[in-house]
């Protein structure tokens, strides 16, 4: 089985990497398009950037910097593996950094987070710090927005990754922003959706933060457990969350947690 993440906006180059995790790192798959948006991002001034990403000036002149400094060359020093990059809620739920060498070699093989840059990561892919949500009306030679650029292949990637498992299945913890740039009718494999519930004001419903924790939590039980079969999903019972097999359906696995009346 293969597991699907976003990444998040928030970014940690600040802590450091064990040199035995670094020894690991490898390099991502799509450098020469990410090469090929990068160019196209270095001739946008902060205020084009401002305007196209909604950012404030000071994240524009950011990120322009960024894209001036990325280089085609990874190395420990521009570079760290992406699972221990990304610094956002599902980040927070994963906490990659207390995963053994092991579990994240497993990891390797299993999960994949998709990209506006790189299209698809490996979590021990070296990643340059960067800003560019799947969303973003971009305009390339390849068209008018990153769904258009990156096209079927992304699709045409992971359904060979899930060719080679022995479990030929999809899991989606990612956002459908991200789901979408891996068109779903190209997908061979059979993919199942996990949905996150919390009680609020006297019914059940996805909460944003909870939702994409959850996400998180979900992908670190399925390293932990090495899981490889559907079934082994609807054992996921961390922080108060359980499943609901009487809501549920082959393709969508509902979770729910009932922390206060």
């Amino acid at each position: 089985m293969l597991y699907l993440l976003s990444p998040a906006k928030s970014l940690d180059y600040e802590t450091p990497v064990p040199p035995a995790l670094a020894a690991l790192a490898t390099e991502p798959q799509f450098l020469s398009q990410s090469s090929t948006l990068i160019e196209v991002l270095r001739h946008k001034s902060v205020a084009d950037i401002s305007a196209l990403m909604e950012l404030s000036e000071a994240l524009s002149t950011l990120n322009v910097e960024r894209y001036r400094a990325w280089e085609p060359r990874f190395t420990e020093a521009n570079s760290r593996p992406a699972v221990l990059a990304f610094n956002g809620d599902v980040y927070e739920g994963l906490q990659a950094h207390s995963l053994s060498l092991a579990q994240l070699q497993w990891a390797q093989e299993h999960v994949a987070i998709l990209s506006g840059l790189y299209g698809v990561l490996r979590p021990l892919d070296r990643m340059q710090p960067y800003r560019l949500e799947m969303g973003t009306r971009l305009a390339t030679a390849r068209g008018k927005n990153l769904y258009e650029f990156w096209g079927d292949s992304l699709a045409e990637h992971l359904n060979r990754r899930v060719a080679a498992s022995q479990v030929p299945v999809i899991v989606n913890l990612a956002s459908q922003e991200y789901f979408r740039a891996a068109d779903r009718k190209l997908l061979q494999p059979r993919v199942i959706e996990c949905q996150f519930e919390d009680w609020k004001n006297g019914q059940y419903k996805i909460i944003s933060f909870f939702a994409k924790r959850a996400r998180g939590l979900m992908a670190r039980y399925c390293i932990e457990k090495r899981i490889d079969t559907p079934e082994g999903l609807c054992g996921f019972n961390v922080e108060g969350y359980a499943y609901q097999a009487e809501l549920s359906t082959p393709e969508r696995l509902l979770f729910r947690r009932r922390l206060v009346d």
